[in-house]
């Protein structure tokens, strides 16, 4: 009688051999799937130096236009009204302005994104509130 498939022996040792191929395609598979990632990963450490570089430039930018608001403010105070109304008026805006140009400078951007995440935290409904209602805005003059 011929041996065939359906002799419990081949039986055995095809299972074997399936599950041999199916290690192999595995390792390969694992290999591979390493190689990339070792190929990727010096992408991955230029796109984050970059992002962190680009990061530090939008800090220095917020900073120096933190520094030209305080100039602004000091100049305002210096060349406005000094007396009555007008020179309270001019005082108050100047020393707005002073003031959230040295918040600015000494935040920065990650500084002013940290207050906004801080301000949602400890608000969360008038937060979204507000977001559904300048998306709403939004959604409203683009469709016009």
């Amino acid at each position: 009688m011929a041996q065939g498939i359906n002799n419990p022996k081949n039986k055995e040792e095809n299972r074997s051999d399936a599950g041999q191929m199916f290690d192999r395609a595995k390792g390969a598979a694992s290999d591979a799937l390493q190689k990339g990632k070792e190929a990727a990963q010096p992408l991955v450490d230029r796109a984050s130096d970059a992002a962190s570089m680009v990061g530090h430039k939008v800090d220095d930018a917020t900073s120096a236009v933190g520094t030209g608001m305080k100039n602004l403010g000091d100049r305002l105070r210096s060349a406005g009204p000094q007396e009555g109304f007008l020179g309270q008026a001019t005082h108050t805006v100047a020393d707005t302005i002073r003031q959230g140009g040295q918040y600015l400078e000494q935040g920065g951007l990650s500084g002013m994104t940290k207050d906004v995440t801080d301000l949602i935290r400890r608000n969360p409904v008038p937060a979204v509130v507000i977001g559904l209602g300048l998306g709403f805005l939004l959604g409203r003059m683009l469709r016009s």
